[in-house]
């Protein structure tokens, strides 16, 4: 009797999934409710005939495109943005005369001019060697960096003659050498200081066809004045150190038997 309760009991376990089925039915009847989002549609492309040769009519391109809803958004009309109206400049008037001459203008140029970067070796008080130009050989003390790029130099003059001058940083050697410049006050000089004076043009017939004699330019008192403070605040410095004033003062050359690549300045 035993097998036949246990039938018994396992009989409404069967009965079970029947009891799912009604709620499956209803989950698929509130999705068939609810609206199906509309896919988005894409604008027809035209049809061609041939390369750029449209198919359609002028009056089909126009529904395709979609304008006469534009139109109707605006009340039948396209909508139109105002024109910004330029101020009308002034006409100018032309020259009576023309130059018989052309006269040169200067190009137009987008380039921007930037400080040159200074080497890492040359600092102020850093002891230079020249290689070029009228001091050539010279041993000079290097003050600052003007806004050129060029390098503001001097020997001292009283030391070995060369003043107060502007040099390229490609034609120096720089040297483990340093003298105390920071009693040197050079903060007022600049590229200006450098500018020669403009001399007057030959007016007269006279002057014209007399010779031409080379007359020898004047130091401005300025350059003098400017150079002696220079000097008196470099001088201390160089005295300090021993041979450094004769250092200075010799002439920097190679002789034979040389060779610059294994030299260490």
């Amino acid at each position: 009797m035993a097998p036949k309760k246990e039938a018994a009991k396992a009989a409404p376990a069967k009965a079970a999934p029947a009891k799912a089925a009604p709620k499956a039915e209803a989950s698929k009847a509130v999705a068939a409710a609810k609206p199906k989002a509309k896919a988005a549609k894409s604008a027809p492309k035209p049809r061609l005939l041939a390369g750029g040769i449209s198919k359609d009519s002028r009056s089909a391109s126009y529904h395709r495109r979609g304008l006469w809803a534009i139109k109707k958004k605006h009340g039948g009309k396209f909508p139109t943005h105002e024109k910004t109206v330029k101020k009308a400049e002034a006409a100018k008037k032309e020259p009576r005369f023309y130059p018989a001459e052309d006269v040169k203008k200067p190009l137009a140029s987008r380039i921007i001019k930037k400080q040159t970067k200074l080497r890492a070796s040359i600092t102020p008080g850093t002891v230079l060697i020249l290689l070029a130009g009228r001091f050539k050989g010279k041993r000079v003390v290097f003050l600052k960096q003007l806004t050129s790029g060029l390098l503001l130099v001097t020997g001292p003059f009283k030391v070995n003659g060369v003043p107060l001058r502007r040099v390229n940083q490609a034609y120096v050697i720089a040297t483990s050498t340093k003298v105390d410049v920071s009693k040197a006050d050079v903060g007022k000089i600049a590229d200006d200081f450098f500018k020669k004076a403009k001399k007057a043009a030959k007016k007269g017939e006279s002057e014209f066809f007399t010779e031409d004699k080379e007359e020898k330019e004047e130091v401005s008192q300025e350059k003098i004045d400017a150079q002696k403070k220079v000097d008196e605040a470099l001088l201390p410095a160089i005295e300090k150190v021993a041979d450094l004033k004769s250092y200075l003062s010799a002439r920097f050359s190679l002789t034979s038997g040389v060779k610059p690549h294994e030299l260490v300045f």
